[in-house]
């Protein structure tokens, strides 16, 4: 018997969702205008939120308001404010308002993007929208693009269609058992991102296929010791299938020399894949534009406008020099999903393992229409600047010196003092890092190059002003004195 005054069909009342809807707005509204008052990192202990959740599901349903006061007591504290302007850690990404809104409209209409027939507007307005960033980074007109959740399924989709133009059958036939098979080797720089390692899990590939190339003083993949390692593995019977240089690395951001790279690949007959993921925003920026030279030379580029284009999570971009070879790799149509429109439309199933997709370019289309071209490239060259500008208070200082050039918005920096051994310095700055960080008052992340301990502080959000780096900056030196201040 119900126990409330909530319908027994159907879906919430029209009058109640709108009731609901407008409180909402101004809920999310009030919490980007008071933002700086939260802790950036949530404060609670591991294990808090789930203790504090019935261990089972109500047996009736409740009024919406009591889950709405459930985020405010329960949801809140546990959250780590990616939005937050003092989000200075990983790579900071902040989502707008106006993809808000996308994501809204997206939910609403619920659209399953696998064939035309099913999502006319989601896959029309993804290839639009792509064109139009296409044109925004300078990319030729060759290039068609694609939509997946992250930067790690764009890669691994990417890495799938390298395998398949090896010619080795492995669509059919598979990986295992078989003794025709050779090593094949994918080759990155050092400091590649972890999803290229998880790619070659995934495919089958194993790990051992993956093979890291060094780097220079800069941290840039070195072409000379590229090209040895592909004549070497060719020498060996090893089928070179792949090489993924980064612009914008993780740990620092720094840029390998694609233009070169592309010579080896075209020589090789090697699938170039460019790791744009963070970076690849920046390229609206004419003055940024030669540090990606060589990346429209690429069989595939993959970027992610939810770090740098203030789109909300999740959207990345796969855009492929000839997307057949793509679908090559993936395509396959049961009975039931044939219709007569196949040779006139693309449908997004035939690009990857997901049958279903969301309507994600609806978001990524309203930030480009409400910001505008000179909006967002506004935007991230302020970013470049406020890192720029931190660097200079770094460099300026004696006790803290720079760890790698700044190309875009990332600084990698420590804290120094002479006497002090790397080990000491080490775990000084460690102890620095994480007294901010449990403080709630800024987020910082770190690394290791060349063995020694790094901070890191990225430049991305949305919110950010010249204060918050100020902010950060006299926390930093604030901490520091309080170290060394330690018996």
């Amino acid at each position: 018997m119900k126990t409330n005054n909530l319908p027994t069909f159907g879906d919430m009342p029209a009058e109640e969702f709108r009731r609901y809807g407008y409180a909402l707005i101004d809920r999310i509204a009030d919490y980007f205008e008071h933002l700086e008052g939260f802790p950036v990192l949530s404060q609670i202990e591991p294990g808090w939120l789930e203790k504090s959740l019935p261990t089972s599901p109500p047996k009736e349903g409740e009024d919406f308001a009591n889950a709405l006061a459930d985020v405010d007591k329960l949801i809140l504290p546990a959250i780590t404010h990616w939005n937050h302007p003092n989000f200075h850690g990983l790579f900071s990404t902040s989502t707008s308002s106006v993809g808000i809104f996308g994501e809204m409209l997206a939910a609403t209409f619920d659209m399953k993007a696998m064939l035309w027939r099913t999502s006319p507007a989601s896959t029309e307005l993804e290839d639009v929208t792509l064109n139009w960033l296409r044109q925004m980074l300078g990319l030729p007109a060759g290039f068609e693009g694609i939509i997946y959740d992250t930067a790690s399924v764009s890669t691994m989709h990417a890495m799938a269609a390298a395998r398949e133009r090896a010619g080795l059958q492995i669509r059919e036939l598979g990986m295992s058992g078989r003794s025709d098979l050779p090593l094949l080797r994918v080759y990155t720089s050092e400091h590649v991102h972890s999803s290229i390692d998880k790619s070659c899990i995934t495919l089958g590939l194993g790990l051992r296929s993956l093979r890291k190339i060094g780097c220079n003083e800069r941290f840039e993949m070195i072409p000379e010791l590229l090209a040895d390692a592909i004549e070497e593995d060719i020498e060996l019977g090893r089928v070179p299938i792949c090489v993924m240089p980064t612009i914008g690395t993780t740990s620092t951001s720094s840029i390998d020399p694609v233009d070169a790279i592309a010579d080896i690949c075209e020589k090789y007959g090697v699938w170039l894949h460019v790791d744009a993921a963070y970076a690849g925003p920046a390229a609206l920026l004419e003055a940024k534009r030669p540090l990606f030279r060589g990346w429209e030379r690429a069989d595939s580029i993959v970027l992610n406008p939810h770090k740098w284009l203030f789109t909300p999570f999740d959207l990345s971009v796969l855009y492929c020099r000839d997307l057949d070879e793509l679908k090559g790799a993936f395509s396959l149509v049961a009975e039931y999903l044939k219709t007569n429109d196949e040779p006139t439309v693309k449908n997004g199933m035939d690009y990857g393992i997901q049958l279903g997709r969301r309507f994600r370019a609806l978001k990524l289309w309203f930030v480009i229409r409400y910001f505008g071209v000179n909006g967002l490239a506004e935007r991230i060259r302020e970013h470049c600047r406020l890192a720029q500008l931190f660097a200079s208070w770094v460099e300026a200082s004696d006790d803290f010196e720079m760890m790698a050039p700044v190309t875009f918005s990332l600084v990698c920096f420590r804290a120094k003092q002479a006497g002090m051994s790397d080990v000491e310095i080490d775990a000084l700055n460690e102890r620095i890092m994480n007294a901010i960080n449990a403080s709630g008052e800024a987020y910082l992340s770190h690394t290791k190059l060349n063995g020694k301990y790094t901070l890191r502080l990225s430049v991305g959000s949305i919110r950010v002003e010249e204060r918050h780096l100020e902010k950060a900056w006299r926390l930093l030196n604030e901490h520091f004195t309080s170290e060394l201040e330690k018996p």
